[in-house]
């Protein structure tokens, strides 16, 4: 298995893998919405996609967002994806893809990676609870949706 940081060449096989991560988060299929937004972020840079590939397959993703912290003063990652394909669980692969985000935010100067997870993504909160991953106490987190419901 080999883990990298995302290029456009990479867009196809990612689109795939992020299109099954929103389908697992109960939103509808949409492959060419996933690529056109896959392909904007690694065009304009906003966020950082690191890959798993099995041999031929792509097996996982992860993409980090920055952010920066003005108590600290430093930059910040948000690990907002995380999908390892259900094939390819229990391997290992979701650790490395945390690892690798960790590294990138060392060597980045970063603060901190902070993320978020379903309330009843109970395996997910094992991963990053075996990662060092806290559950935040210390502050509420609000969202104003500005999307018609």
């Amino acid at each position: 298995m080999r883990i990298y940081q995302a290029a456009i060449e990479d867009i196809e096989d990612v689109s795939h893998l992020f299109n099954m991560y929103r389908v697992f988060y109960q939103q509808a299929s949409d492959l060419e919405g996933a690529k056109a937004y896959i392909k904007e972020r690694l065009e304009s840079k906003d966020s950082v996609i690191f890959v798993v590939k099995d041999k031929q397959r792509y097996v996982g993703f992860t993409q980090l967002y920055p952010t920066f912290s003005s108590i600290s003063m430093k930059k910040a990652w948000i690990l907002n994806d995380l999908y390892v394909d259900a094939e390819a669980r229990k391997q290992g692969i979701g650790e490395m893809l945390l690892q690798k985000a960790k590294e990138y935010a060392i060597e980045t100067g970063a603060k901190s990676i902070s993320l978020s997870t379903a309330p009843d993504n109970y395996s997910a909160q094992k991963l990053y609870k075996r990662n060092g991953y806290v559950r935040d106490s210390q502050f509420y987190h609000y969202e104003l949706s500005l999307l018609p419901k």
